[in-house]
């Protein structure tokens, strides 16, 4: 019998873990939720969770001696995964209430949703609902990524009201549009990964995501 993939989600008292949990087990994971560095360190796969402010993440993460400890996961190479709020603490920092330092993992800065569209008509913030993955500019395929096999155009579920902005091009994997505006769907940098919308509310397109991040 295959052994099932095994993958510590990080609990830091801000995530939706049970949803993310059920989601991973759905795919086949063998998934243990915890908050202890000894764990999380020895997992073979790591997803970091969240909801919320950025600043309530990082002081979470900080007070637990996690933040140290998610840094060193991505420095062994271990696959990372960072789902909405956790995929924006994977950046440089944020300007979400003040400029407020990341993980540093992936550079980049995390900034507001815009209010207006494209044209200029003013838009809602937050950003609720499905919308669609499409490719950013200078990409050409998702083979061989963490939206590998997954048809141009899938509609995800999003909640947020702030994006991130990764300084090198390379590192957007996807992006939606919201009112014509690119906002970043999904990144990746090598064994670093994120995904702004939820893949455990997104259906079948969303474990489609999960077991892609499985198969790392």
């Amino acid at each position: 019998m295959t052994k099932p993939p095994e993958v510590v989600v990080i609990d830091y008292g801000v995530g939706n873990l049970l949803s993310v949990r059920r989601a991973l087990e759905h795919c086949g994971a063998s998934v243990q939720v915890t908050s202890d560095p000894k764990l999380i360190l020895a997992a073979p796969k790591v997803v970091l969770p969240g909801v919320g402010a950025f600043s309530k993440g990082m002081d979470e993460l900080s007070r637990r001696g996690l933040d140290t400890v998610v840094r060193e996961i991505a420095t062994k190479g271990v696959p990372l995964l960072g789902i909405c709020l956790g995929m924006q603490m994977l950046f440089d920092e944020s300007d979400e209430f003040g400029m407020i330092a990341g993980l540093g993992m992936i550079p980049g800065r995390v900034i507001s949703v815009p209010t207006t569209s494209s044209d200029g008509h003013s838009q809602k913030i937050p950003h609720i609902g499905w919308n669609s993955l499409v490719l950013p500019q200078g990409r050409t395929s998702w083979q061989q990524s963490l939206l590998h096999d997954i048809k141009h155009g899938a509609a995800v579920y999003f909640v947020h009201s702030f994006m991130a902005s990764p300084s090198d091009p390379e590192d957007r994997i996807a992006d939606c549009l919201y009112g014509a505006v690119p906002v970043s769907a999904a990144i990746g940098r090598n064994n670093v990964f994120g995904c702004q919308f939820h893949p455990e509310k997104s259906g079948e397109v969303g474990l489609k995501v999960l077991k892609n991040f499985l198969s790392q």
